[in-house]
């Protein structure tokens, strides 16, 4: 389950020009190279960041507009970002993913916002 999650997450953000939210590495492509921009990002543009992925991957796994997902996701960019501490912040800035302890987190808000969690 969680290795197609990453899979899922990293190609929507590669294709979306943006970075992964939930990913993990060890399913990125080699290509992968996290956005430079994180590392300056504030806290807002990283949600914003989250709760587009968010949009994305909810939209493909729903056959749904990213739009009608937005308030949902914003709860769970929200919910996600606010559960991080410093360390996984920093580790997300760093890679462009979201560590082990911080996917367990955004599971998590993803439950507690009422998306779907990633498919098998």
């Amino acid at each position: 389950m969680i290795s197609t999650f990453r899979t899922l997450l990293t190609a929507a953000f590669i294709a979306a020009g943006a970075t992964t939210a939930f990913a993990a590495s060890s399913s990125m492509p080699t290509q992968y190279e996290p956005d430079p921009a994180l590392k300056t990002a504030s806290m807002s543009d990283l949600r914003a960041r989250v709760s587009q992925a968010c949009s994305i991957v909810q939209a493909k796994q729903q056959n749904a507009s990213e739009a009608s997902f937005a308030t949902k996701c914003g709860c769970y960019a929200g919910r996600t970002m606010r559960s991080l501490n410093a360390e996984e912040v920093q580790a997300y800035r760093n890679t462009g993913v979201f560590n082990d302890t911080a996917r367990e987190k955004a599971l998590a808000a993803l439950d507690a916002c009422q998306l779907q969690r990633p498919r098998m």
